[in-house]
């Protein structure tokens, strides 16, 4: 019997990029700093890292999965290529335009986001191309080629052509690119139907722009990956995730990077969906912190919530519309920058603030030593005695927390007339409040009662915050898993070879349904996701969903439908009726009855079968081994230090119980298990915190 594969993740996030090896029945981690101006090179320092920890060598790598937020960032940042858009004659403004709605109707001093393409860069050639495809205006090609001496002498790198009804139709823009690649061959060009061949002229071209000003930033940090990975020998298969948490291949990630925007967070919500299957919740709240960002995601029955819609760059933290819309498949999440390092400062109003702003990895929160002045979170961690100084991140670094407390008072205390400590514990309340805040918005919109949620905590800071989250939003049962602070790098490993094509094509219920050509839809999506899916997949059995995207005649929006997989009929409406308010009545809890339907698009995603996690072994009650120390937190409440004992996680036996309040450190992170909880290992080694009874 051949051994199983050598697996490797690494997962690239704003301050640290956490590596996972799996090989010879025994899983690995490695935590490194970020290197931002080289991603690569501390992906590469964590992976020999941790393969010398195994003795093995980049050639026994059998997969490589890789995850990162360098396309998320290089948007929010304006990092990306200087990118030019080409649209229909008489559509330059289209970004600028969006969809004439204000996500705030009564703020005069609103914040639209900034197109990533100037006005100055937004050319229109003329040609024409109606709604069923049909050609009304062949496309000028002179004036396309005109385009060029402008595109040069204005060093644009990147171009997105976008024109008006190219879903249904993509002849003009395919030539209008080639024409444009023949007189610019370094020129990197993005066609918005290939890259969101569906309705909405905004969101298509608004997506179609954000795939083309990542494109050269992430062709060139991939390529520099592969040829960095081939020098060191590895000869095996390398896989991304995308924001819909499938992998795909390097090939398909440099032509639609913009698929990559989520894919760290994807992976979190892969691990705690994994995690939710082993323990059998039902209804979870995924928290997952790192050193940027914290993430919310509501999973139900092992499935985490998807959408088809995403904003980036949010001008305001928790409203819709105030971002870059990019209609890509993605797993449904709140994001705001609450990390570890997560700036602390005092505003006008003086009022303590966290994020969004981060210190980053360079140069990273005061305790690090390597330049910041400004407290961050982690500086309040290490103030309150939740982090011990000596062996942060896996024993890669010693913090300096003489430093966190001169950045507190300095730039807190001093303000507000506290000392270090109570400004470490202001900061501390804060990014707390600031997460379940978000927890509530995100469990609002999706009309979930978050208080009926079990949460699972994972990210290096998620454990250290967790108990105090779940005290504000109401929650009383918290998982902390093992490997919890490389947690999405773990989810990686867990994920699909997958790939979903989405297409629209209007078809109405009410009137006769041409099954047959929404069938040869079906099938030519098909072919063209396995086409890209069948490489990576290696020989392994592939599956079909497919969906199809429903409303009611006269909405604005749709939802979205699963249906059978088999070819289409007219005798089939009334059974789409059906599945469509069936559907409607669960998420409304109404129909309207006799209302014509609609479809607007339809989807088909083509993956492998996801991985199961093994079944959780039962376990009896078990004594807990002794502490292996004391430590001083400083209670805020009480405004002293109190005395808690520390475990070391790895000695705690499956059914070990321990009271709060309690420390129970690891590698990779620590867990802060506060008064209000008690906390037990089960029999999948999680971390479970249980409420105490009033």
């Amino acid at each position: 019997m051949n051994p199983p594969p050598v697996r490797l993740a690494a997962d690239i996030g704003g301050t640290f990029t956490d590596v996972v090896l799996e090989a010879g029945g025994r899983r690995r981690t490695r935590k490194v700093l970020t290197t931002p101006a080289a991603p690569e090179e501390g992906v590469l320092e964590g992976v020999s890292l941790v393969l010398e920890d195994a003795g093995l060598h980049f050639s026994d790598i059998d997969i490589f999965v890789h995850g990162t937020t360098l396309a998320t960032n290089a948007i929010i940042e304006r990092r990306g290529a200087r990118t030019a858009l080409v649209a229909t004659q008489g559509f330059r403004d289209v970004l600028e335009i969006g969809t004439e709605s204000r996500y705030d109707q009564y703020d005069l001093t609103l914040e639209k986001p900034v197109p990533l393409v100037p006005r100055a860069l937004r050319f229109t050639v003329p040609e024409r191309v109606d709604a069923e495809g049909q050609v009304r205006l062949p496309l000028d090609e002179a004036a396309v080629a005109a385009l060029a001496p402008e595109l040069e002498k204005a060093g644009v790198q990147a171009v997105a052509f976008a024109f008006l009804h190219a879903y249904a139709n993509p002849l003009h823009e395919q030539r209008a690119a080639a024409v444009l690649k023949a007189l610019l061959p370094g020129l990197s060009v993005t066609m918005a139907h290939e890259v969101c061949p569906e309705i909405r002229e905004y969101e298509r071209t608004s997506t179609a722009v954000a795939n083309a000003y990542v494109q050269p930033l992430m062709e060139g940090y991939l390529g520099r990956m592969r040829d960095a990975l081939q020098a060191r020998q590895y000869r095996g298969a390398t896989y991304l995730v995308t924001s819909g948490g499938g992998l795909t291949s390097l090939e398909t990630a440099q032509k639609f990077p913009v698929r990559l925007v989520e894919s760290g967070p994807a992976g979190g919500a892969i691990f705690a969906a994994q995690v939710a299957l082993r323990a059998n919740e039902q209804k979870v709240l995924s928290f997952d912190m790192g050193g940027t960002t914290a993430k919310i995601c509501l999973i139900e029955k092992g499935q985490p919530a998807t959408s088809r819609f995403f904003e980036v760059d949010r001008t305001a933290r928790f409203l819709k519309g105030s971002g870059l819309p990019l209609r890509i498949p993605v797993i449904e999440m709140v994001e705001i920058g609450a990390g570890g390092g997560s700036i602390a400062q005092v505003d006008a109003m003086q009022r303590v603030t966290v994020g969004p702003e981060s210190a980053s990895s360079v140069p990273g929160p005061a305790c690090y030593g390597q330049g910041g002045q400004r407290p961050a979170v982690t500086d309040a961690d290490v103030a309150m005695g939740l982090i011990e100084p000596r062996g942060f991140a896996g024993g890669s670094m010693t913090l300096r927390d003489d430093l966190s407390r001169e950045a507190l008072a300095r730039d807190i205390g001093a303000k507000l007339g506290l000392s270090a400590e109570m400004s470490a514990y202001a900061v501390y309340e804060m990014v707390c409040e600031n997460m379940a805040s978000a927890a509530r918005v995100h469990a609002a919109e999706r009309g979930a009662v978050i208080g009926q949620h079990t949460m699972i905590a994972f990210g290096g800071a998620a454990p250290l915050h967790a108990a105090r989250v779940a005290e504000k939003v109401g929650v009383s049962r918290v998982l902390v898993p093992p490997n919890a602070g490389v947690g999405s790098a773990v989810g990686f490993l867990a994920a699909p070879v997958a790939y979903e094509i989405v297409r629209s094509r209007h078809a109405r219920l009410d009137e006769s349904f041409d099954g047959a050509s929404v069938s040869a839809l079906f099938v030519e999506m098909a072919a063209a996701a396995r086409a890209l899916v069948e490489p990576g997949a290696r020989g392994a059995p592939l599956f079909e969903r497919r969906m199809a995207f429903m409303r009611y005649v006269g909405q604005g929006h749709e939802i979205t439908v699963l249906l059978p997989n088999r070819g289409l009929m007219a005798a089939d409406v009334p059974e789409l009726r059906r599945i469509f308010e069936a559907e409607y009545a669960a998420q409304f809890a109404r129909i309207i009855p006799a209302a014509a339907i609609e479809v607007l698009n339809w989807s088909v995603l083509v993956s492998t079968e996801a991985k199961q996690p093994e079944a959780m072994a039962a376990v009896q009650a078990a004594a807990a081994p002794e502490p292996s120390g004391l430590r001083l937190i400083f209670d805020g409440r009480s405004e002293k230090h109190v005395e808690v004992p520390v475990y070391r996680r790895e000695a705690m036996p499956p059914g070990a119980v321990v009271p709060g309040p309690v420390v129970i450190a690891e590698d990779e992170t620590t867990t802060y298990v506060s008064a209000s909880f008690d906390a037990h290992i089960d029999g999948a080694g999680c971390i479970v915190m249980e409420r105490k009874a009033a």
